[in-house]
């Protein structure tokens, strides 16, 4: 066994060196306690949470009774020949916008601070399923809006890589436990770009998948269908691990993405070589009157000029830039910044930017807000017939800024401008919650003074394999998963 504790190592380093595949691994064969790995990451947390606001909520009670379960039946699997899922024992913690029967979940505003919901969402009943371990609930911004992970409830989510800079949100915390050492890997959750912002900021791969592709049940499906849960992860195979957990038709689920041939495994195409692909590179903002920050550009020719190497064919397109995109997303957006009940007395608990974006979604008719969803599906289909008709793959910058320093991104004076500001920051990643596409954050590009910058890739609808595929592609031509911030030893 491996020693426990957060002091002690491996013949290999650290226990949060290894990655969660190869944590399962171990763990499957006996040479790795889920116990032991338990207090490891829980010691962890214990040492650098105040500092990195990772966490909400941590369980300590249910990972070490879960992980105690983990290893009996890993015993027993290997008495009796049985397979286990790759991530049986592997500590994941669960985004606290999500639903796990029993312990608080405060959507990150303090009007819900005492809420205990008391039903599993789908994406927790498929984590349990699979023997992962709850580490506890990570740090989200109230309700998920705003591209930043700050609350009245907890410290900001930080990235590790400078803890004067945000981890961007609204997966700041999953990102911000990850890229700290504090979780292998992470579930998070994506409605404008919620996983791919922190895993740019936090030099980490993540997965928005396609629409369908998880079921946001049973109790707050997304009608919009703009958010999605998925994985944040170290390295491409553990994100395709995560995803082979989290993806899957449930009871109730409103759309289906079209499956995987029989057999297939998201992470048997992290694998897989992609072969020669087509790959259209679109650098320009989409949004009226945002500029490129030369790091971002930068990131992306890089990306350009990796991809060409590897032998694949890129074009640079420039597309129109209008506000139509923009206008239906923000429409769509403060709907949806409404669903959630506040008494009246809780008003005014929300933070100033919540109660603008719910103003407003109370002002919206209901042609308004079926012109606006007419308005993505549209997006969607002219993608589908001017692009992915010849292109295999879209290329874009993740976000047009580098990371941003905690509370640079807020004005609770002007929350208005505030949102808008936010759309200058992430001008990119609201498309494919639009379209419903799947997209992923690739970091491959770290600045002169340290801070990363990820590169978005898009895929056809339903498509996560070739995403995936060239995703591990690129990782293995430019390895990053051994670069680690300060706070990692």
């Amino acid at each position: 066994m491996h020693p426990a504790g957060g002091g002690e190592g491996t013949a290999m380093g650290e226990l949060h060196d290894l990655t969660a595949v190869e944590q399962g691994a171990a763990i499957r064969d006996g040479s790795l306690s889920p116990v032991e790995l338990t207090e490891h990451y829980l010691a962890r947390i214990d040492r650098l949470d105040a500092t990195l606001g990772a966490f909400v909520t941590v369980t300590p009670e249910i990972a070490r009774k879960q992980a105690a379960d983990a290893e009996a039946q890993a015993l027993a699997a290997r008495r009796e020949g049985r397979e286990l899922s790759p991530l049986h024992g592997v500590p994941v913690p669960v985004k606290d916008l999500n639903f796990v029967a029993g312990v608080r979940c405060t959507l990150g505003s303090a009007a819900f601070a005492d809420h205990v919901p008391d039903t599993d969402d789908h994406v927790v009943t498929r984590m349990r399923a699979a023997g992962t371990v709850l580490l506890g609930k990570t740090n989200t911004p109230e309700f998920g809006l705003p591209c930043y992970t700050e609350n009245r409830l907890a410290p900001p989510a930080r990235t590790p890589w400078d803890l004067e800079r945000s981890a961007g949100g609204s997966s700041g915390g999953a990102a911000a436990a990850v890229a700290g050492g504090l979780a292998p890997l992470a579930q998070g959750s994506d409605g404008g770009g919620s996983i791919r912002i922190p895993s740019s900021v936090c030099g980490l791969f993540g997965i928005k998948p396609s629409r369908g592709r998880v079921s946001s049940g049973p109790v707050q499906h997304d009608v919009s269908g703009l958010s999605t849960s998925g994985p944040i992860a170290r390295t491409v195979a553990d994100a395709a691990a995560l995803l082979d957990v989290l993806a899957g038709p449930m009871p109730g689920s409103p759309y289906g993405a079209p499956s995987l041939p029989p057999g297939e495994t998201f992470a048997a195409c992290a694998r897989r070589e992609p072969g020669p692909l087509k790959v259209v590179a679109l650098p320009d903002p989409p949004v009226p009157g945002v500029e490129l920050h030369p790091d971002c550009r930068a990131a992306h020719d890089a990306a350009v000029a990796l991809l060409r190497d590897l032998g694949h064919q890129v074009d640079e397109l420039a597309l129109p830039v209008d506000d139509s995109v923009r206008d239906a997303f923000s429409t769509v957006w403060t709907v949806m910044a409404t669903v959630w009940p506040v008494a009246p007395q809780d008003e005014e608990r929300l933070m100033p930017l919540t109660r603008h974006l719910r103003t407003l979604g109370n002002r919206t008719t209901g042609p308004g807000f079926a012109n606006a969803l007419y308005g993505f599906r549209a997006l969607g289909q002219l993608i589908a017939d001017a692009l992915m008709g010849t292109y295999d793959v879209i290329l874009s910058p993740t976000l047009a800024q580098p990371p941003a320093l905690v509370g640079g991104l807020r004005d609770e004076a002007d929350p208005a401008a505030e949102f808008d500001g936010l759309a200058h920051f992430t001008p990119f990643t609201p498309l494919y919650n639009a379209t419903g596409q799947p997209a992923v954050s690739v970091p491959l590009h770290w600045t002169e003074q340290g801070l990363p910058i990820g590169v978005m890739l898009g895929g056809r609808y339903g498509d996560e394999a070739t995403l995936i595929s060239l995703s591990a592609q690129l990782e293995r031509a430019r390895p990053w998963a051994d670069r680690h911030p300060e706070v990692w030893r």
